[in-house]
């Protein structure tokens, strides 16, 4: 795949624990183990760290990412990037699946 087309990619946010207070993010990660950090998955064309600092600053911005989102981790997303868009598109859903499936609560859209 050509360099231009691979340009995406995934990351992910850790959301302060405050966000269990939030009513619709608990709703939708009922089960999930509290004493584990809390994740934003999401999937750009910017560097996850421009995309953060977007989050941050409230400009197309996750209301989750913007007011929760603690930092980026890296080690979590890192070595799936870059893909095509296609490909970021499947890994954003993929990741953010199996961070729930080992406990911990995940906002994905």
């Amino acid at each position: 795949m050509s360099p231009a087309r691979s340009h995406h990619s995934v990351y992910v946010i850790e959301l302060s624990p405050a966000v269990l207070r939030n009513r619709k993010f608990a709703g939708e990660n009922r089960g999930c183990n509290p004493l584990l950090p809390c994740y934003y998955v999401g999937m750009t064309g910017l560097s996850p760290e421009e995309r953060f600092q977007n989050h941050k600053k409230d400009y197309k911005s996750s209301g989750v990412a913007h007011k929760y989102g603690v930092r980026l981790v890296p080690e979590i997303y890192s070595r799936f990037n870059p893909m095509s868009y296609r490909k970021a598109v499947r890994m954003e859903k993929a990741l953010a699946e199996a961070l729930r499936r080992r406990g911990h609560a995940v906002w994905q859209r």
